[in-house]
């Protein structure tokens, strides 16, 4: 069971439920609605929380289903005794074990940031189950690492923390926690109308609970995952499924082509550039929320 305890913020009018991943684990799940599922992933430092506006839109012609990434929010933290605990690959498998146990066989899958990576990895190794994608704000794992080196790794110096071996990462991060995660917040450009005091608060709470399993899951990014992807692209695996991705001009301040970048895994893919920032699905969220419908219509 979770240990957080910290927090009780939920999407209003959505049932919330434990429901059995892989491996044992218990993922909260809020969900809401009626009609074809749609699944929400939520990104770091974040819970499903993140969807509260975008989730509620949708919930009008979908049933939307936002569960709580293992080791983040109220969903089960076990501990990581080796690579695959927090693998892309094993987080899928929740996401997919979820659906199932609420009736889902198929379904819509969006994520944003970590949770957009947990979408990928569930697109490629459930193409049968994924019938449409979608990705805010992140780039894949194996091009992320190519890209952000030199002065663009100035803005993912979390990324090459958090890939350490185990202890120093998680000592130093538990020793000033609110103030680490709330320097994300504040850097990817929020204000109190796009994340309020108490879901500040909760993010806060959620994250300072949770430092070894939200490291784990960066390791495995520097890791096991990456591993994943290079087999992947040796094989020419791709995303077979409609792909949609939205994104900031991250290419016009770094260097990158972040639609071409998308390409080389998705042949059925739209990019569309949006005026928000990190936190879109909270800043922007009559946009994302049109995002989705049209994903789910192509």
């Amino acid at each position: 069971m979770s240990d957080l305890t910290t927090s009780d913020l939920t999407i209003d009018s959505f049932d919330h439920q434990r429901i059995r991943g892989a491996d044992g684990v218990e993922l909260s799940v809020a969900v809401g609605g009626s009609g074809p599922p749609v699944v929400l992933l939520h990104g770091f430092p974040q819970t499903h929380l993140m969807w509260r506006h975008v989730a509620r839109e949708l919930a009008a012609d979908f049933t939307v289903v936002c569960p709580d990434l293992r080791g983040y929010g109220a969903s089960d933290k076990p501990a990581a005794t080796g690579p695959d605990v927090y693998a892309k690959r094993t987080m899928a498998a929740d996401v997919v074990a979820v659906a199932a146990a609420l009736g889902h066989a198929r379904f819509a899958l969006v994520g944003h940031d970590r949770g957009a990576l947990v979408a990928v990895r569930a697109g490629l190794d459930h193409p049968d189950v994924v019938t449409h994608l979608g990705v805010l704000d992140v780039l894949p794992t194996l091009d992320m690492w190519d890209v952000l080196h030199g002065v663009q790794a100035a803005v993912a110096w979390h990324l090459y923390l958090m890939a350490q071996p185990p202890g120093l990462p998680e000592a130093m991060i538990e020793a000033t926690a609110d103030r680490f995660f709330a320097s994300f917040l504040d850097a990817w450009g929020t204000d109190d109308a796009t994340i309020p005091a108490d879901v500040r608060r909760h993010y806060l709470a959620a994250s300072a609970a949770a430092v070894p399993s939200i490291v784990a899951d960066y390791r495995a990014s520097a890791g096991i995952d990456l591993d994943h992807d290079r087999a992947d692209r040796a094989a020419g695996r791709q995303l077979t499924m409609p792909v949609g991705v939205l994104s900031q001009d991250w290419g016009g301040q770094l260097g990158f082509d972040a639609a071409a970048l998308w390409g080389a895994w998705a042949p059925n893919l739209t990019f569309q550039p949006i005026q928000a920032g990190h936190f879109m699905a909270e800043q922007a969220p009559g946009e994302v929320a049109a995002y989705v419908r049209g994903l789910v219509a192509r």
